[in-house]
């Protein structure tokens, strides 16, 4: 199997060739920008299976397709949440959010491998789709959550959230009285139901939100620690492979 990997973060394209390496599939070839690709492309035979970041440091992946008929499978590796995903129309065996898992990577390549896809031109909609991912359709986000304490039910308002996490297979909302509550969904699940501009998923096992942030410090391996105002229980550390998307998000 031919596969190249298109991310413009060097040490996320590198962690991503080793978790395939584990999987028997060498991705020799990592390409980091647009006008990289652009020169590759021309002077290659297109690969049969594309991993490929959205956002790169010179523009949007996209601009690749829009120069190029790409003839080859991709799988998305990227922060944007599912939802905006749904906007693409084209030959793509599936999408990775980052920080990317094992056996999300594993179950993204064995459906490439049983669809087996025919090389054909990737075709989308580049306007729909850059409108959406620049200015996201305006939808309706949780304003509140249903809780279960003991036999009654409790109401909490988003914005009285300081961060949701798992842990021990359990899903929880923290709020700013500093109480902790058992949720009926998972991190997964809520991903298109947050309001992207206050919450952040900053690694597999937390979101946060931007207005309980008390401080941010400087972390082991390039990465980030965030304080909140009151949740003091673990640390929250911001996976390596998320930190530029979240910086871009604080601001």
């Amino acid at each position: 199997m031919n596969v190249i990997i298109i991310e413009d973060e060097k040490p996320s394209a590198r962690r991503l060739q080793r978790m395939l390496k584990i999987l028997d599939i060498e991705a020799e070839t990592m390409l980091h920008s647009v006008e990289e690709s652009l020169a590759w492309f021309k002077e290659n035979e297109h690969p049969d299976l594309i991993f490929l970041d959205i956002q790169l440091s010179d523009g949007l992946s996209f601009e690749i397709f829009e120069a190029i008929d790409i003839k080859s499978a991709v799988i998305f590796t990227t922060a944007y949440d599912a939802y905006a995903l749904q906007a693409f129309k084209l030959n793509s065996i599936d999408y990775l959010l980052k920080p990317i898992d094992d056996e999300d990577l594993k179950t993204a390549v064995q459906k490439f491998k049983v669809r087996a896809p025919k090389k054909q031109s990737v075709t989308l909609d580049f306007n729909d789709i850059k409108k959406l991912l620049v200015n996201p359709i305006e939808r309706a986000y949780k304003k509140r959550f249903s809780v279960k304490v003991g036999q009654h039910l409790k109401l909490i308002n988003v914005e009285d959230i300081e961060c949701i996490y798992s842990e021990n297979k359990g899903t929880y909302v923290h709020t700013n009285e500093g109480r902790n509550y058992l949720l009926d969904l998972t991190l997964d699940q809520l991903e298109n139901e947050l309001e992207p501009h206050i919450f952040f998923r900053i690694s597999r096992k937390f979101y946060i939100n931007i207005n309980a942030i008390k401080d941010m410090v400087s972390y082991t391996n390039s990465r980030l620690q965030i304080k909140l105002n009151s949740y003091n229980e673990q640390q929250i550390i911001v996976a390596r492979e998320r930190v530029k998307d979240f910086k871009n998000w604080l601001e």
